[in-house]
């Protein structure tokens, strides 16, 4: 029965991407070597075939790493690849916008940054762009690992925001917090934890970065170690959980609020 129920899974998964097959996608050791060669900022992840092993994909693996784009070990069946591509153990995703190394994000001294904090869910990474790009947080940093890719869905779900965001990917969040402290930024983590200070008695002038967590976890706790002030949304009532793009959104407002106030 369950060998059964995984055959149909599989024959559905193979129904559906032969009727919308994934345009994001590339295969062959060829032309992901050639996407990693040329602009590895374009790639949003890199599939590599579990078990397959050779001196290309060794090759590719590296590179990757170096260029610090996301690499999964996955059957590539499961990916979404048209059926019958010779992909030669290998396939990589392409992103819908362009991912910035940190220091040239913090060349152009923003006033305020959005970090996300392993944001998994692809709606919930499209509509917290879609918010920070309204509240006037233009510039974004995500994790490399942890973190949905910046899809096709990504970007529909940010109603097209990610276009007009500059979005860095990093591979260690806490050591991107410490550039940032070390350029005058004060960075605030928003937890859900009662003794935390209310963001709305929270002092946000100057340059700032706000930290929002993952959706089951929150904010790791080595990220919150970097955190100058941990913040919390207060809710008088008994149910005390957000959403993690309301939760963003929320916060995101309350700065803005603020200097709004203090401008006037």
């Amino acid at each position: 029965m369950t060998s059964q129920r995984a055959s149909t899974r599989s024959f559905e998964q193979k129904r559906k991407t032969e009727e919308n097959p994934d345009e994001s996608l590339i295969w062959g050791i060829n032309a992901v070597a050639e996407a990693l060669r040329g602009n590895p900022r374009r790639l949003s992840e890199i599939f590599i075939e579990k078990g397959k092993a050779g001196a290309r994909l060794q090759e590719i693996i590296e590179a990757a790493r170096e260029a610090e784009v996301r690499l999964r070990f996955v059957e590539l069946e499961r990916v979404g690849l048209p059926s019958g591509c010779r992909h030669q153990g290998v396939a990589a995703r392409q992103a819908e916008a362009e991912l910035l190394p940190l220091a040239e994000l913090l060349a152009a001294e923003p006033e305020r940054i959005l970090l996300l904090d392993s944001i998994q869910d692809l709606g919930n990474l499209g509509s917290i762009l879609r918010s920070a790009l309204a509240a006037g947080f233009s510039s974004v940093v995500i994790t490399s690992e942890r973190s949905a890719p910046l899809t096709g869905a990504v970007t529909r779900a940010s109603a097209g925001a990610v276009a007009h965001l500059r979005i860095s990917r990093v591979v260690n969040l806490a050591e991107a917090l410490r550039q940032l402290k070390s350029q005058g930024y004060w960075i605030y983590g928003a937890v859900a934890e009662a003794e935390a200070q209310s963001m709305y008695q929270t002092d946000f002038s100057g340059k700032i970065g706000i930290v929002i967590g993952s959706e089951g976890k929150g904010i790791r706790p080595l990220v919150q170690k970097c955190c100058d002030h941990l913040i919390t949304i207060p809710m008088p009532g008994a149910f005390n959980s957000l959403n993690a793009s309301v939760a963003a959104a929320l916060v995101m407002f309350e700065t803005v609020r603020q200097a709004q106030r203090s401008s006037s």
